[in-house]
């Protein structure tokens, strides 16, 4: 894709792989945007944070020379502050974060660094009026790295990215009750940050919302202690010498988050949760959504454990392909860019896929999309004057299909209420296509 910076001098084009890694441009994608933090906790004597190993390397080299000028002074190009769309539901928000340890597991990708290690964010409905400070976006530090990576060096940006402003707060009360859980992944490279937009819109509609980042697989994750881990699964990816080497990799990565968020679904639903508010949560209902990668992963925990009751993949290729026997019958939704992921298209494992899925299933493609469509990344974009032209959709239209779409799947699926949205096509989303293979 090609970036363009709307309002800047002159030569002020971004590269054409501005929001994507390089490694993976071609092959499977990523995303943008960055990580949360506020309140931290970490866990007790089941999860503790242990010592933290040296970092693997420096940060990833930026994927290509950006090309846009530092704004003069009081350019008009410039927002003030970022912001997110708000919730649309009847449930204020709240957010905590947690830092977790699962001994049992040693880092896949830096075995030195000891045990795995997860930083969640949870998306809860609250109370209305919750006292508590408004969450933060992610740390600066995040934005710098992840920008830095996506060829984008504005020296202003990683402070207006990092602050974005949520919906949510710290410290609020939770509303009473007991809610169904949703999971959620972010693309490879991408900090959880991401599905930022998409975890408060659930939250609102009556959803605890677990994002988890999954160290050394993101631009940058920063620990409570200020460490940042960088991404040296991508330095995996990068140093296989083909396609077939590249896959076999992000299998891998896609496996390994499946055992990341068995870990988590432990630590928050088992007889020692580790969240303080763990109470809310109705265990016998839990989906899981992800983007890019994270999307594979939905499958790939589906397959590895049976508690997770429905998928959601939004425009991620399955590396690690959907099991042979099918999910057991329980259903997923296969939501992705069109004409990329249509039936037929370049990605055969979407085509596979489907026809291994063996419980509800829809399979529907955005018009005038892109990969990053279901992400944060065009309101963020969008403020800060980046256009994709081969993505035309507007950042309105955007977060609506896809808070409209995912919010309808784990209604009808976790919920068990009528989802008309799904029954077929609708004058409110005419991008929004049904594929039937």
């Amino acid at each position: 894709m090609t970036i363009f910076l709307r309002n800047r001098r002159a030569g002020a084009a971004a590269t054409a792989t501005a929001l994507a890694l390089a490694s993976l441009a071609a092959l499977a994608g990523t995303a943008t945007p960055a990580s949360a933090s506020g309140r931290v906790t970490t866990a007790g004597p089941a999860t503790t944070a242990t010592a933290l190993a040296p970092e693997p390397a420096a940060a990833p080299k930026p994927a290509s020379p950006a090309a846009s000028a530092s704004p003069a002074p009081g350019d008009p190009a410039v927002p003030s502050a970022l912001t997110l769309p708000r919730p649309t539901g009847p449930y204020a928000t709240g957010r905590d974060t947690l830092f977790l340890t699962d001994h049992e597991r040693t880092d896949p990708w830096v075995p030195a660094a000891g045990a795995r290690r997860l930083l969640v964010s949870l998306h809860y409905p609250a109370r209305p009026g919750s006292s508590g400070d408004p969450a933060p976006y992610m740390p600066e530090a995040e934005a710098r790295l992840m920008l830095a990576q996506r060829g984008l060096d504005d020296p202003e940006w990683p402070g207006l990215v990092a602050a974005t402003r949520t919906s949510s707060r710290t410290d609020a009360r939770p509303a009473p009750g007991r809610f169904p859980l949703v999971l959620l992944s972010p693309g490879f490279g991408t900090p959880r940050a991401t599905l930022t937009g998409l975890a408060e819109e659930l939250a609102s509609r009556g959803y605890v919302v677990a994002t988890a980042d999954h160290p050394y697989e993101s631009t940058g994750t920063e620990l409570p202690d200020g460490r940042v881990l960088t991404c040296a699964a991508c330095d995996e990816v990068d140093a296989q010498p083909d396609e077939a080497g590249r896959r076999k990799v992000l299998a891998a990565v896609s496996a390994g988050r499946a055992a990341d968020f068995s870990f988590l679904l432990d630590r928050l639903t088992g007889p020692r949760p580790a969240w303080r508010h763990a109470r809310t949560i109705d265990a016998r209902r839990v989906g899981m959504a992800g983007h890019s990668i994270g999307g594979n992963a939905a499958a790939s925990t589906m397959a590895a454990d049976r508690r997770v009751d429905a998928g959601v993949t939004m425009d991620g290729t399955f590396f690690d392909p959907v099991a042979a026997r099918g999910l057991d019958g329980r259903p997923f939704l296969m939501l992705g860019t069109d004409p990329g992921h249509a039936p037929g298209a370049g990605d055969t494992s979407w085509d596979e896929g489907w026809a291994r899925l063996d419980g509800f299933k829809r399979w529907l493609t955005v018009r005038d999309s892109g990969h990053f469509t279901f992400t944060d990344t065009p309101a963020i974009g969008e403020q800060l004057g980046i256009v994709d032209p081969d993505a035309p959709l507007s950042a309105a239209r955007s977060t609506a299909i896809t808070r409209a779409y995912v919010t309808a799947f784990f209604d009808r699926s976790l919920r068990g209420r009528p989802a008309r949205l799904l029954d077929g096509p609708t004058p409110a989303h005419p991008e929004v296509l049904f594929q039937r293979p």
